[in-house]
């Protein structure tokens, strides 16, 4: 701990004003297509106000590419591909979107990790192909490349690209998942290790990285304060008038991974008079869940992320019960501070990012406390708790994450 604050004080002491006039390359997980909510897409959108931005899509691998069940976006980058259509697309001024043309191997299947490796270095390559034409295209220079956690796509494009400054971004623990511990186990700690720099958005994952790589800096979590209001005036969203009050909501991905459906179960069997209404798209592994089992639980489905201010501002308390595992352990709840900029009582698992929180939530050790505090923050819910929570969470600003991360590549580039 004392060493990352050391750390964190030798950056403050750095050149305090955002990066402007820069080029920038960006990577990750989330397409920027797709119409939810990233940290990547919010990073993006405030460092192109200075600078500009090439957002670049995931490539489409082997098995999706003839598979016949592809999502609109998908698709969409699919006929860009096939009818040879423009395949760098303006978003906004300063900044442009790159749907990669090559097609990669579907090789996550390898029990290897020494084989996924020569063949990973392969689809980089492809990619990295794709970059440099599109960055030739339009004129960048001494790009700065920004990782958001894609630790396959972007394992390699520090040698094959020769950015300026290789910025590796680490917000998720994808080493829980399934899909990723196979080879990230081995993968993530080499590529944190020979990041220029590494950023997170909160302590915990910072501490993690530093164990790899000692350039490793918390640059803190933005919220969208402008779209999650609470002073604003909401209509009550027509899929929720017909559902009686109170209402206990959760707006996010359903996942089986992070969400603990046995609370959410046993809220909805405790409290027969209580409506609880889950806003957002599920993965796979909650399709079976046994939350459909209650009358009293609504899955509403994705919305667009403009409309989840209305839907929170309709709950009277919300929550964020997971599941206590590595994932969850240090992830940054975005939703937290989304709720509480609306001024809404808040309920959530305790787990070592949800520290930070305390003051302003509830916070629950066991299933039958996370019942009893529901309750509590029915009952205790006023004007001026809901004001303190909106003041909190209003510190929580994209503007001060977006400085620290200036701070960080002006004092890796001098």
């Amino acid at each position: 701990m004392e060493a990352l604050s050391l750390l964190n004080n030798e950056v403050n002491i750095s050149n305090l004003s955002e990066i402007k006039g820069k080029d920038i390359l960006i990577i990750g997980l989330q397409p920027w297509y797709y119409d939810i909510g990233s940290n990547c897409k919010d990073i993006a959108t405030r460092l192109a106000e200075h600078n500009r931005v090439l957002y670049v899509n995931k490539p489409i691998n082997r098995k999706t590419w003839y598979s016949k069940e592809k999502d609109d976006g998908v698709k969409m980058h699919y006929d860009i591909i096939k009818k040879n259509k423009n395949k760098i697309q303006n978003i906004k001024k300063n900044m442009w979107q790159l749907f990669p043309e090559s097609v990669i191997e579907s090789i996550n299947w390898l029990p290897s990790t020494l084989a996924f490796k020569k063949l990973n270095f392969i689809n980089n390559k492809r990619l990295a192909k794709d970059i440099k034409a599109a960055i030739n295209h339009l004129g960048f220079e001494d790009v700065i490349l920004f990782n958001d956690n894609d630790i396959y796509n972007g394992f390699y494009l520090k040698e094959l690209l020769s950015p300026s400054l290789y910025i590796y971004y680490c917000r998720d623990y994808l080493r829980g998942y399934d899909y990723w511990k196979k080879h990230c186990d081995i993968l993530e700690p080499e590529l944190i290790e020979k990041a220029d720099a590494v950023v997170t958005n909160s302590e915990y994952y910072a501490m993690y990285c530093q164990l790899h790589n000692s350039s490793s800096y918390n640059i803190g979590q933005g919220c969208n304060i402008s779209l999650f209001d609470g002073n604003k005036h909401y209509e009550t969203p027509v899929d929720l008038a017909d559902i009686p009050y109170p209402i206990v909501g959760y707006t996010g991905t359903l996942d089986a991974d992070r969400l603990d459906e046995n609370i959410i179960a046993s809220i909805a069997e405790t409290y027969s008079k209580v409506n609880i209404v889950l806003v957002g798209p599920e993965y796979k592994n909650f399709e079976n869940t046994i939350l459909r089992n209650f009358d009293n639980v609504y899955f509403l489905g994705r919305k667009p992320l403009d409309e989840l201010p209305a839907y929170i501002n309709a709950f009277d308390v919300c929550i964020n019960p997971q599941v206590k595992n590595e994932i969850t352990k240090g992830n940054y709840p975005l939703k937290i501070d989304e709720y509480l900029a609306m001024g809404k009582p808040v309920v959530a698992t305790r787990t070592e990012a949800m520290r930070m929180f305390e003051p302003y939530t509830y916070l629950s050790d066991s299933p039958l406390e996370f019942i009893s505090l529901v309750t509590k923050a029915l009952s205790e819910n006023c004007n001026e708790l809901a004001t303190e929570r909106t003041a909190f969470a209003r510190t929580h600003t994209w503007e001060k994450s977006i400085e620290e991360l200036s701070k960080v590549i002006n004092k890796h580039l001098s």
